[in-house]
């Protein structure tokens, strides 16, 4: 499973927060609540966040073993 804990943490220590992503960089409160709750969010998002945020991918995203993954 893809799990978004680090972008919170990312997010914390930059200047943006859940307001300015929203009002200012358009993100959706859906897309919002959707990292909130791990769910998921599209690449191009993934890449926006990234370019606001001045980060890496891993500084938004980790991937976690678990049982719930689709089998291969």
């Amino acid at each position: 499973m893809i799990d978004y804990s680090p972008f919170w943490k990312t997010l914390e220590n930059s200047a943006e927060n859940w307001y300015t992503l929203t009002t200012r960089h358009k993100l959706s409160h859906s897309t919002m609540s959707r990292l909130k709750n791990n769910k998921d969010i599209s690449m191009k998002t993934v890449n926006d966040l990234c370019r606001i945020l001045g980060c890496k991918i891993q500084d938004i995203a980790q991937y976690v073993p678990s049982e719930d993954d689709q089998p291969l």
